[in-house]
């Protein structure tokens, strides 16, 4: 692997594209009209997934030199270092390998790495991830009065959240009738009370996801919920109010994800009932890891390993499908040719699936907190602009909010729209299926953007001639669009994984590491250290910066 990465600007292909961009006028009607094949060349299989790409503003050119710019930075070899287990992240000194979590069992040739069995780690974890959730679903795991459980209340934040969160929202007609699965993140006490709140203690069972076992909000909340049970078990008459009772009733109702065994054994948990995962698994990265414990228990070992299947059918794709037909690597440069040379500052995620709406904020994690850098893998500053600010909810919400933005403002927006052919809940209004209905929307809206409508058009449509400039819509406005048979726990796996090769691929052509996250650090030890001016110490206090000790004496002065 090279010592630093190549600085995508001194390429030739850049050049080539400032050239190309400088020359291009981007014209969806003319090009269009002038190719009756454009729709079909540029929509592309990948695993369950229809990909349109036709409606983004490229040209065949535009697209064979992006495909040149990521030969040239060396994506090939990257994504090769990464599936082997090179260490990429370099920062961390790890390597990267999520991949590995939904390698099938049998996969040849093995992966070994660091001298780790990956392969065989994997599967053992995922075995007893599995035979823990068969417990579960079956009641063969009770709580300490010997109910079943009927509450899974995941205790985690980041990755240890907005991944099992958002695929049990997408995955709800999977969930075994009559479990539910809540989350608490925010370590806002207004967040566990109402996650709490009317939870019977005796079959509530509670995962505690934090790797190490340190995590600030997941462990204050994970404490607090200790004591809501032990609350609760006493005053149903449960458990007597004695340490014996209270310890046996943690090692009923608690488990963790985690590899800190010590520190989950000191909390009350028998490590035993603690799941692992590894170093080389980044949080955000983490959902189909032991970090998806709840998922697997609400959908069942089969649906979880479902669900990794349609994550590993996008890995094949990445990694033997030349580029021109790579779907995450085009859709990883199409981002780059929209951020730094159209311009281009946020990225819309729109799906017409009410499930998936939690889709983009997962997003948001996966790819502003991969790719908000700016130094390069080798410590040197960028040379580009990186990142773009991932946004979005569903349609048709979205349309009766910020669509007004994307159609007609002065912003360039890049917009994927994501649809399912076959909803989980088939609803007829009349005679008018919804679905159908629905869906009219998602392919509505991409034509009006690409499309738009003249002056002419809207003259003749018999509008008064001062009112006519409002009624324009210039078009030529960027969307790519999704199509999926159902939403199925596979095809949530595909688009996971979807995104996951997008983000790396926009990484390795700005030359950043994707797999760290510093960033969220300064702010955490920051909290730490003003703490006890929060809580009346005068010395802490006297020891900040004026605006924020004027605004924490504002805060004791409120709070009285």
């Amino acid at each position: 692997m090279p010592t630093q990465p190549i600085d995508p600007t001194t390429t030739s292909a850049w050049q080539a594209l400032q050239e190309h961009h400088a020359a291009l006028t981007p014209d969806l009607r003319g090009w269009f009209a002038a190719d009756a094949e454009r729709a079909q060349r540029l929509s592309l299989p990948l695993a369950d997934l229809h990909v349109d790409l036709s409606k983004n503003l490229v040209t065949d050119e535009t697209l064979a030199l992006l495909v040149q710019l990521g030969e040239q930075v060396g994506l090939t070899d990257r994504l090769q270092a990464m599936l082997r287990g090179e260490h990429i992240n370099v920062t961390e000194d790890r390597a990267v390998l999520h991949t590995a979590l939904r390698r099938p069992a049998g996969a040849t040739p093995a992966l070994v790495v660091d001298g780790q069995d990956v392969d065989g780690d994997v599967q053992a974890e995922l075995a007893k991830v599995a035979a823990f959730a068969d417990k579960v679903r079956s009641g063969e795991w009770t709580g300490v009065t010997g109910q079943r459980v009927k509450t899974v209340v995941n205790i985690g934040i980041g990755g240890s959240d907005l991944g099992p969160v958002m695929a049990y929202e997408a995955l709800k007609p999977y969930v075994l009738e009559g479990l539910e699965v809540r989350f608490v993140s925010n370590i806002d006490p207004t967040d566990l009370a109402q996650k709490v709140e009317g939870l019977d203690p005796t079959t509530t069972l509670f995962i505690v996801a934090s790797k190490t076992f340190g995590t600030l909000e997941t462990l204050t909340n994970a404490r607090l919920a200790r004591t809501w049970l032990w609350e609760q078990l006493a005053a149903a008459g449960a458990i007597e109010d004695t340490d014996e009772a209270r310890t046996a009733a943690v090692a009923q109702h608690f488990v963790a994800v985690s590899t800190a065994l010590d520190k989950v054994a000191a909390f009350g948990i028998d490590p035993a009932n603690a799941f692992g995962f590894w170093d080389w698994v980044g949080g955000r990265y983490s959902v189909d890891s032991a970090i998806g414990t709840s998922l697997a228990i609400a959908i069942g070992p089969d649906g979880f390993r479902d669900f990794l299947a349609g994550f590993h059918a996008v890995d094949e794709h990445v990694a033997t499908t030349p580029f021109a037909q790579n779907v995450p690597v085009l859709m990883g440069l199409l981002n780059i040719w929209y951020v730094n040379f159209l311009g281009a500052h946020t990225h819309a995620v729109l799906p017409y699936a009410q499930s998936l709406h939690r889709f983009a904020a997962y997003l948001q994690q996966l790819t502003m907190e991969s790719n908000g850098k700016s130094v390069r893998w080798d410590g040197t500053p960028v040379t580009t602009d990186t990142g773009e600010v991932f946004w979005g909810e569903p349609g048709t919400n979205g349309q009766h909010a910020f669509y007004q933005l994307i159609h007609q403002g002065t912003r360039l927006i890049p917009a994927d729209f994501i649809a399912v052919a076959t909803p989980a809940h088939p609803l007829k209004d009349g005679e008018t299926d919804v679905h159908a209905l629905f869906l009219a929307n998602f392919f509505a809206q991409t034509k009006a953007l690409a499309f738009g409508k003249t002056a002419d058009e809207v003259r003749a449509e018999g509008t008064a001639e001062e009112i006519v400039p409002a009624r324009v819509f210039s078009g030529n406005r960027p969307t790519t669009s999704i199509l999926a048979p159902s939403l199925t726990p596979s095809v949530l796996g595909q688009l996971i994984a979807l995104y996951e090769h997008i983000t790396f691929v926009q990484g390795v052509v700005w030359g950043i590491d994707s797999f760290d996250q510093w960033g969220v650090e300064l702010g955490k030890k920051l909290a730490m250290e003003i703490a006890p001016a929060v809580e009346g110490d005068a010395a802490a206090l006297d020891a900040q910066d004026p605006s924020t000790r004027a605004l924490i004496a504002k805060y004791l002065e409120l709070r009285g």
